[in-house]
């Protein structure tokens, strides 16, 4: 599977090392920035990633900002996106079970690595269940229109 990262100079040493892990677990990972500690606005890379989706460069994202809200209502912004900000890897396995998310979001001021590890993980593992949640995205995406 073809990840897509992105983050802000909050996230960004966050991003480096579950960009390794991912890597290690032989997913290919392209990284949409930042690469630095400089500061950044953080809705550049969230509508990059959210766009690398949209376009099937990549298949699945993953976002982190300093508490992962920011990046992820910037995501949401682009349409056709569903990105879900988690801090426990239950919240991410539903995300993609049931509200086919195509985009995580961790904060990197509120979760620590070996939590996002999980959390990343959690939601990599999992797939929609389709069914009675088909039609709660349906009515979800309607509202874009």
């Amino acid at each position: 599977m073809k990840i897509g990262m992105g983050s802000d100079h909050a996230g960004f040493e966050l991003k480096v090392k579950l960009k390794e892990h991912l890597e290690a677990k032989g997913y290919e990972v392209v990284d949409y920035g930042t690469h630095s500690l400089g500061s950044v606005d953080y809705p550049d890379y969230g509508k990059a990633v959210a766009n690398a989706i949209l376009t099937e460069e990549v298949e699945k994202g993953v976002l982190i900002c300093g508490t992962g809200v920011g990046i992820s209502i910037s995501a949401n912004k682009v349409k056709g996106i569903r990105a879900c900000v988690c801090s426990e890897p239950y919240s991410a396995k539903m995300s993609v079970r049931h509200n086919n998310a195509q985009i995580i979001a961790v904060g990197a001021r509120v979760v620590g690595e070996d939590l996002a590890k999980l959390i990343v993980d959690e939601f990599l593992s999992e797939e929609f269940e389709g069914g009675r949640h088909q039609r709660r995205i349906d009515k979800m995406m309607e509202i874009e229109k």
